[in-house]
């Protein structure tokens, strides 16, 4: 502007005019960018103990993935954004829609739990969760819990808990959303959505689709393909008493190509649910949800069908006095199996009761829980947990937890023809946890200790037996750095699973695992890449077959190159690792991809 003015006091006029201004502007731009920060590096969580608390509150193990983890990465695959993870391992049986299996803490797929929005989802043949069938542009948010949760949530959480968020609106007014792209395998990728607020009314719609031919999961074998079609609604509303009503629906369809075979595929959430402020003390919420995982399949050994539906009930009451918090609550639940195999059983229900003190006497905090469950197939189980957290000082929080946990066998574990025991016990565990976190305006770190006893855990590639007593030992340490234009993260995870009969180590854990992430934003463009390296495994429960560690390394960049449009670009194993995480029945290597790109051109905030 220094053309339009001609004289030296003019010039200081206007200096003088604006400064302030200035100042103010960047004070603000200052203080938002510091609180954008802070919450990025020390996040509120929800899943760790049933109330907002921030990850140095929580008094758990727990890691974030949030919103712009998500855009920044864009993966394939909702498993991709977990691999490495502290504490966590993922295996598949090759890429694209693959089955997966996420480990917590050396804690298998059906030891862990899977929330939705709160709704859980899961298999009750199988017990785990069909993480490949989740299409990863669904959500915009992923909470992982680390150590055992059974006195919150119930049967299988071991190991820990992941929750993955569908968006919610943020702001008044419609916000559209969309994206178009394509790659490596002749992979096409759309998705659209719309979300917003209208007085009290808050909504969120979405859909995508996945197409793409593949790649070979066998050595020299054929393409197996993979497609997904998925759609997501969310409507609540909060009235002026401060009630709020609100219905969830996700659904994901499509086919899957696989080793003998194919299968179509449902995956599906709804839940419907009512909060109420009874006092200005109490709050109560009731949740009403239902969980579907059907296949249909056309394979070598004939046509199959597997369907189950989980249906919950659940409800919910927080009490709060000063900084103390108590949450009690009731829950049922039922199964229900039906399909081409014939099971012994095809349904059973789950009665229990829980409770939850969140107390606060700074700088010393105390988390207490219990809960009683009643199976109509395995009886009754008690399961609780103590957390202790000591501030000492500003930055730095101490932690002690004891937790113990249970997991039901499956339906296929019991009563699968010529794969199902009948007589199996359910596993049971005793886990003890130190950990300690510094949380720092710009930075912050979190190492952790551990050690996981299980009875009875369950186990074998044929005929399924307990195991009587395993031990998995582990150590875990996290950081996260945003300063300037810089967003850096790293893990270290080490464990230590034994069956302590043989002295050997679980089937299908990795013990030593790494991550880094590293992205920085130049003006209209970002460029990041990550890291994943992990140490062998085996096969089988003798340790006679290894499968070697693998390092992957994805390169990403993004443009903004217009208002609301963006384009990004990944390569996805950049350095063209061959590498594989199991072995098929017969000894074949389940092969992964390799060198893979995509780009993709979105539109919207």
């Amino acid at each position: 502007m220094n053309h339009r003015f001609h004289t030296t006091a003019t010039l200081a006029a206007f200096a003088m005019a604006a400064l302030p201004m200035a100042v103010q502007a960047q004070a603000t731009e200052q203080s938002s960018r510091a609180a954008s920060t802070e919450a990025t590096l020390n996040p509120v969580v929800v899943t760790a103990a049933l109330a907002p608390r921030t990850a140095n509150e929580s008094l758990s193990s727990v890691t974030v993935i949030d919103e712009a983890t998500f855009r920044r990465q864009d993966p394939v695959s909702i498993t991709d954004l977990f691999r490495g993870q502290p504490g966590v391992d993922v295996s598949s049986n090759g890429s694209f829609g693959k089955n997966s299996s996420v480990y917590i803490r050396g804690t298998g797929s059906s030891q862990n739990v899977l929330l939705i929005d709160g709704i859980r989802l899961r298999s009750a043949t199988s017990g785990g969760a069909a993480w490949s069938y989740l299409d990863p542009r669904m959500f915009d948010r992923a909470e992982i819990v680390r150590g055992p949760r059974g006195s919150l949530y119930g049967a299988d959480a071991i190991g820990g808990v992941i929750q993955l968020f569908t968006p919610q609106a943020s702001e008044e007014g419609p916000q559209p959303r969309i994206s178009v792209g394509g790659g490596s395998f002749n992979t096409q990728r759309l998705s659209a959505g719309i979300s917003g607020r209208e007085g009290g009314t808050s909504y969120s719609f979405a859909g995508s689709h996945f197409n793409t031919e593949g790649q070979p999961i066998r050595r020299d074998g054929d393409d197996k393909g993979y497609d997904n079609t998925s759609a997501m609604a969310r409507v609540s509303h909060t009235f002026e008493t401060g009630a709020e009503m609100g219905v969830l629906a996700l659904r994901a369809r499509g086919n899957n190509e696989y080793d003998g075979g194919e299968n179509d595929f449902v995956q599906q959430v709804a839940g419907v649910y009512g909060e109420l402020p009874l006092t200005d003390n109490w709050r109560s919420r009731l949740t009403l949800s239902e969980a579907r995982d059907e296949s249909d399949n056309i394979d070598d050994f004939g046509d199959s069908v597997f369907d189950t539906k989980v249906r919950t009930a659940r409800w919910e009451n927080t009490f709060t006095s000063g900084a103390h918090e108590l949450i009690a609550g009731v829950e049922y639940s039922e199964d229900q199996v039906s399909g081409t195999t014939d099971y012994d059983e095809t349904s059973r229900s789950n009665a229990a009761v829980f409770s939850q003190a969140l107390l606060d006497f700074s700088p010393v905090t105390l988390q207490a829980s219990l809960r009683f469950d009643d199976n109509e197939s395995y009886g009754e189980e008690v399961t609780g947990s103590l957390g202790l957290g000591y501030d000492v000082d500003g930055h730095h929080t101490l932690r002690a937890n004891y937790g113990t946990a249970f997991n039901a066998p499956t339906y296929n574990q019991l009563y699968f023809p010529g794969f199902g025991n009948p007589d199996l016990e359910a596993e049971t565990s005793d886990t003890i946890e130190v950990g300690v976190r510094g949380q720092y305006s710009s930075w912050f770190w979190d190492a952790a200790l551990y050690q996981t006893d299980i009875d009875n855990l369950i186990a074998g590639q044929g005929l399924q037996t307990n195991v009587p007593e395993s031990r998995i030992r582990g150590a875990e340490l996290a950081a996260g750095l945003q300063l300037d234009d810089w967003t850096l993260a790293a893990a270290l995870t080490y464990t230590d699973p034994e069956n302590r009969q043989t002295g050997n180590r679980l089937q299908n854990r990795a013990t030593q695992s790494v991550r880094l992430d590293a992205d920085r934003e130049l003006g209209e463009w970002s460029f990041g890449g990550s890291w994943v390296a992990q140490n062998h495994r085996y096969r089988d429960a003798q340790n006679a077959d290894r499968l070697s560690g693998y390092g992957l390394v994805n390169l990403r960049a993004g443009w903004q190159f217009a208002p609301l449009w963006s384009a990004r670009v990944t390569l996805e194993n950049a350095l063209d690792q061959d590498y594989i995480t199991t072995r098929s029945f017969d000894g074949a290597d389940y092969i992964n991809a390799g060198r893979a790109g995509f780009l993709s051109v979105h539109f919207g905030q």
